[in-house]
């Protein structure tokens, strides 16, 4: 029997849990495997850091991250594509699979980690089972969890949850929950009949922690009923389409773009350009202070590290601090060549009148590279 494909990840893993869906609706023969296993620990050479998600093929490649995942998959002639053929559903789809990954990681962090009391016991068993080896002794499943948990706690504070900024972050996850909720009221997934790169995206955050922990979970199931079905649809092999969107399983006609779908984009305007601008900016200094070539290389003394520092701007009447990661900046540049191949003008106007018009100019000055498995400078632009 031949190998499988074997996926490395965590339940609980928000990056996992997009790659695990695309498999699932392209109906790939895949095995889930635990990141503790001694299967992944041989792979950590080869991908060169601690990270997931990781997937192997019946081949013997070796893929880590959930776009190139789907990328792989898509070269290949997927069963059902996750790229739109039309320019502007293209487009839209690539924003939001650069805001389902980046977007929502306040809300997503704040939600897991600041309610111990009906979280932890959930949180505490899913990232044992995931992270501890098989039959741990107790004392050793509580030192992997408090020395996870410590780490997560550390990132959602890197993230900008901070006690001032926790009522802005609740109220504007509320504002974004209504949003797609409205939406998906009436469509199944995000572009119509059937889930594109967007769905993939937004489907980390809002299942692996905001559809799953208990918290928001709860929170989701009570005032965005649309959008948990959609968790549900979205983690299920079959169509499921609940008598919404057309009935072929097509996208909506003529790459028309739904109102609903454009106060979701107003929304990405308002809540994440501003930090993706501080970030950009950010990282332009930071490159401006290192004159040597660095191209292919990320510029730091550790390879593995994601992060080239912290960045400043004004959110939601906060002043807050997040950590700078080049990956954001790959993503974006994914958007930029998207939209570059559009040639409709709807798109341009579209953007214009959500305000993320900013998203084709914002660059930083040398381009972000994988080589690897790792985030690199490119060449100076």
């Amino acid at each position: 029997m031949a190998t499988p494909y074997r996926l490395f990840g965590t339940p609980g893993s928000l990056y996992t849990a997009k790659a695990r869906s695309y498999l699932r609706k392209q109906h790939v023969d895949f095995v889930e495997m635990p990141a503790a296993s001694a299967e992944f620990a041989a792979l950590l050479p080869t991908i060169a850091r601690w990270i997931i998600p990781v997937l192997t093929t019946p081949a013997g490649e070796v893929l880590q991250d959930g776009s190139v995942i789907i990328d792989h998959f898509e070269a290949a002639g997927p069963r059902l594509s996750a790229f739109p053929t039309t320019p502007i559903h293209r487009a839209v789809a690539a924003i939001f699979e650069l805001f389902g990954g980046e977007g929502l990681l306040r809300p997503a962090m704040h939600y897991r980690w600041n309610f111990d009391d009906v979280n932890q016991p959930f949180i505490a068993n899913d990232f044992v089972a995931a992270l501890a080896p098989a039959g741990a002794p107790q004392a050793v499943k509580d030192q992997v969890f408090g020395g996870a948990a410590r780490r997560m706690r550390a990132a959602m504070a890197a993230f900008g949850v901070t006690e001032a900024s926790i009522p802005a972050i609740e109220a504007s996850y509320a504002d974004f929950l209504a949003r797609l909720d409205a939406h998906l009221a009436t469509t199944p997934y995000l572009l119509g009949g059937h889930p594109t790169l967007g769905d993939y995206g937004l489907i980390g955050p809002l299942f692996a922690h905001l559809g799953r922990d208990p918290v928001p979970r709860q929170l989701m199931q009570r005032t965005a009923w649309n959008v948990f079905r959609w968790t549900e649809r979205m983690n299920a092999p079959e169509a499921q389409a609940d008598g919404l969107g057309p009935a072929d399983g097509g996208l909506f006609a003529d790459d028309a773009i739904p109102d609903t779908l454009v106060a979701l984009l107003r929304f990405i305007a308002e809540d994440f350009l501003p930090e993706l601008t501080a970030h950009v900016a950010f990282a332009n200094h930071w490159l401006a202070e290192r004159p040597d070539d660095i191209t292919g290389t990320s510029g730091l003394a550790n390879p593995a590290n994601r992060t080239i520092g912290v960045a400043r701007f004004a959110w939601r009447g906060h002043e807050i601090a997040t950590m700078v990661m080049p990956y954001r900046f790959w993503l974006l540049q994914k958007v930029q060549a998207t939209a570059a191949a559009c040639d409709d003008p709807r798109l341009g106007e579209l953007l214009a009148a959500t305000g993320l018009a900013p998203l084709l100019t914002l660059r930083t000055t040398r381009p972000v590279e994988r080589r690897g498995h790792l985030e690199v400078w490119g060449a100076a632009r």
